[in-house]
C-alpha cells in the first residue's frame, strides 16, 4: 500500500472523490440554474426530476466503474487512464477534453462576468478576470490547494443550497406546490437526463488525482456510488425552487439571480452569488488542474522531476486567456445550448461506451488484487 493511501482518512477515501466530481460538474452543470432550465425544465416539474434522477444514477454507475478501473491500471491522470483503456486511440479523448475545457471555462467566464455585473454593476470583463485570477492562484499551488478548495467550498455550497430551499419554501412554498400539481408533459425527460449526464460525467476522469487516497477496489466502488447523489443533491434542491416560477423562469439567463430577487433577502442574495463564484472557482480549478496533472505525468516519466509552480501557472494562464476570450465573444446561453450537446455525444463515444464494455470486461477478468496507485 502506498504511503498516501495508508494515511488516508475516511473523508478522503469515500467523500472527497464525490466532492471533487461535484466541483467539476456544478460550474458547468447547474451553478447558475441555466443548465437546469435548458435540459430539465422543458419536461415539466416531475419529468425534470425524473431526468435528474436518471442522470444521478448514471453518474454513480459510471463513476464507480471509472474509479475502479483507474485503480486497477494505476492511473492518476486522464492521459494514463485512456492510454490503458483505448490504447493508441487515447488521443481521441484528449481532443474531446480540450474542447470541453475551452467550453466550460468560457461558460464559467461568462457566468462570473454576469454575476459581477448583476451584483456590483461591474463591466462584464471584471468578473471574468477575477475568476481567472482566482483559478490561476489555486492551480499554481498544486494538489493540496485544489483539494482544499474542493473540501471547503463543498461545505459552503451544501449549506447555502439548504438555506436557499428553506427560504424559498417560506416565501413561495405555495407556488412550488402549485407548480408540481400542474399537469405538464414529461416529453424529453430521458433524453435531457442522458445528455446532461453524458457531458458532465467527464468529472469522474478529471478528478483522478484525488484517487491516490483510495486503499482498495471496494473504496473505489463505494466512492463512485456515493459521488452521484453528492453531485446531484444541490441541483435537485435548486430545481425544486425554480418550479415556483415555472415555466417563465426557463427564459432567464441567470435563473439563480431571478429567484434571489424574488426572495428579496439582500444579505442572502449576496451570499448566494458569492457561493456561485466559489463553485465556478472549484470547477474551473478542477478542469485546469487535470491538464496540469496530465502534463506533470509526462514530465515525471520523461525527466524524473515534478512540474514546478511556474510551469503550472503558465499552462493555466494560456488556457484561461483563450477561454475567457471565447466567453466574451459568444455569451452564456449560446454556449450552453449548442456546445454541451456536442460534448455529450463525444464523451459517450470516447469514454462511456469504451469504459462500460472494454473497461468492465477487463475489471471482471482481472480478479486478482489490483496494483497500488503510486503517489
Amino acid at each position: 500500500m502506498s504511503a498516501p493511501a495508508a494515511g488516508s482518512s475516511w473523508f478522503q477515501r469515500f467523500l472527497l472523490p464525490g466532492f471533487a466530481m461535484k466541483a467539476v460538474i456544478i460550474g458547468g452543470g447547474y451553478a447558475t440554474g441555466r443548465e437546469l432550465a435548458e435540459y430539465f425544465l422543458p419536461a415539466g416539474p416531475w419529468g425534470g426530476l425524473a431526468g435528474m434522477i436518471l442522470a444521478m444514477l448514471l453518474w454513480s454507475v459510471i463513476a464507480a466503474a471509472t474509479f475502479a478501473y483507474a485503480r486497477l491500471v494505476g492511473a492518476l491522470d486522464y492521459r494514463a487512464f485512456f492510454a490503458e483503456l483505448l490504447g493508441p486511440a487515447w488521443i481521441a479523448f484528449e481532443g474531446a477534453y480540450i474542447l470541453f475545457v475551452v467550453l466550460i471555462l468560457a461558460v464559467f467566464g461568462a457566468s462570473a462576468g454576469a454575476i459581477g455585473a448583476a451584483m456590483f454593476g461591474w463591466p462584464v470583463f471584471a468578473g471574468t478576470l477575477a475568476l481567472a485570477l482566482a483559478i490561476l492562484a489555486t492551480v499554481t499551488l498544486g494538489n493540496a490547494a485544489v483539494e482544499g478548495v474542493f473540501k471547503y467550498v463543498s461545505f459552503l455550497l451544501y449549506a447555502v443550497y439548504a438555506i436557499f430551499l428553506a427560504l424559498s419554501l417560506w416565501r413561495f412554498g405555495d407556488r412550488i406546490a402549485e407548480g408540481f400539481a400542474t399537469p405538464a408533459p414529461w416529453s424529453g425527460w430521458a433524453s435531457g437526463g442522458l445528455t446532461y449526464a453524458s457531458y458532465n460525467i467527464i468529472g469522474a476522469v478529471v478528478i483522478l488525482p484525488v484517487l491516490r487516497h483510495l486503499t482498495s477496489t471496494r473504496d473505489a466502488v463505494v466512492a463512485g456510488l456515493i459521488a452521484g447523489p453528492l453531485a446531484m443533491a444541490p441541483a435537485i434542491l435548486f430545481f425544486t425552487c425554480m418550479i415556483a416560477f415555472y415555466p417563465g423562469i426557463g427564459a432567464e439567463t441567470l435563473p439563480s439571480d431571478f429567484l434571489l430577487r424574488q426572495l428579496d433577502v439582500p444579505v442572502f442574495h449576496w451570499a448566494f452569488q458569492m457561493m456561485i463564484f466559489a463553485a465556478l472557482l472549484e470547477s474551473g480549478a478542477g478542469a485546469v488542474h487535470a491538464i496540469n496533472e496530465r502534463v506533470a505525468g509526462v514530465v515525471r516519466r520523461r525527466r524524473g522531476v515534478e512540474l514546478g509552480a511556474g510551469a503550472r501557472a503558465a499552462i493555466a494562464g494560456v488556457l484561461l486567456l483563450v477561454c475567457m476570450f471565447v466567453a466574451d465573444r459568444v455569451g452564456l446561453i449560446a454556449l450552453i445550448a449548442s456546445g454541451y450537446r456536442l460534448l455529450a455525444w463525444l464523451f459517450l463515444a470516447v469514454f462511456v461506451l469504451p469504459l462500460l464494455t472494454l473497461g468492465l470486461a477487463r475489471l471482471l477478468r482481472r480478479s486478482a488484487i489490483p496494483q497500488e496507485i503510486a503517489a
